[in-house]
């Protein structure tokens, strides 16, 4: 197979990314408004030698935040190019279907790095961590980046227009970020929680972050978190890939160009 089809997809998408400088400023807005405004806010009725320490807790937290939102909205241009009619010309290219799905989740996989690592510089400025933690967070970043891209392919592959795609994922990222361990320790959750954590895989991710950086508790071990990260990132890319290459999918990309 050439990769020529593969490196024209994903190079499309960074390129945007790179053109886009208004989406990069707001990618870095919403982790310092949740760092600075929610971090304060919530470090200001703590003692106050637990308010750095709350601070050094959310870092994790909000870089897989930055990862989640970036790689969630990155897998909606596999939606956008459906209902837009660029679709069609990625179908007809000599390449199998999957690829396509898997060229996307490259992309959002990439964007999402990119974001982590600009904030992961704005973390350094600040005094917040240092060159060696924020080299240590860049694979459990990747780890983590690969797990929310499927999930939004996953979201993508099964949504039939963009509107649709806007109301799964407002109804899920929220759930998935606030229900991970981001914000506040598992452990002082209630217990029923305790189980929605323990199935929402984007708390894995989150958990790997922290074990990346000193003095912050965690809830599992490296391997669990690893091993759910990789299992889940590898279910949901199969699914979103055998969903797309199904006929009964992409025939009303055709129909539509008929019409």
């Amino acid at each position: 197979m050439s990769w020529r089809p593969v490196k024209a997809v994903v190079g499309r998408e960074l390129s945007k990314l790179f053109r886009q400088r208004a989406r990069l400023i707001s990618a870095m807005v919403r982790p310092m408004i949740w760092l600075l405004v929610i971090g304060s806010g919530v470090g200001s009725m703590l003692a106050e030698q637990q308010q750095d320490n709350y601070l050094t807790f959310l870092v994790p937290g909000i870089l897989a935040m930055t990862l989640l939102f970036a790689s969630l909205l990155s897998a909606l241009t596999l939606v956008y190019d459906k209902e837009f009619g660029v679709m069609r010309m990625m179908m007809i290219a000599p390449i199998a279907h999957y690829w396509i799905v898997l060229s996307k989740l490259i992309a959002a996989t990439l964007t999402a790095m990119v974001q982590a690592i600009l904030l992961l510089l704005i973390l350094l400025v600040m005094g917040l961590i240092s060159v060696k933690i924020a080299f240590m967070l860049l694979l459990p970043a990747l780890l983590t980046a690969i797990c929310c891209a499927a999930i939004g392919g996953l979201i993508a592959v099964y949504s039939k227009s963009i509107d649709n795609f806007a109301v799964i994922m407002n109804f899920f990222i929220f759930p998935v970020f606030f229900l991970s361990g981001a914000l506040y320790p598992v452990n002082q959750l209630p217990d029923y929680m305790h189980y929605i954590v323990a199935v929402n895989p984007f708390s894995y991710g989150v958990d790997l972050l922290k074990h990346a950086v000193p003095d912050v508790d965690t809830d599992f071990s490296v391997i669990t978190d690893v091993t759910v990260l990789l299992a889940f990132s590898i279910t949901a890319i199969v699914v979103a890939c055998w969903q797309f290459s199904r006929e009964s999918v992409h025939e009303p990309l055709f129909h539509r160009g008929t019409k």
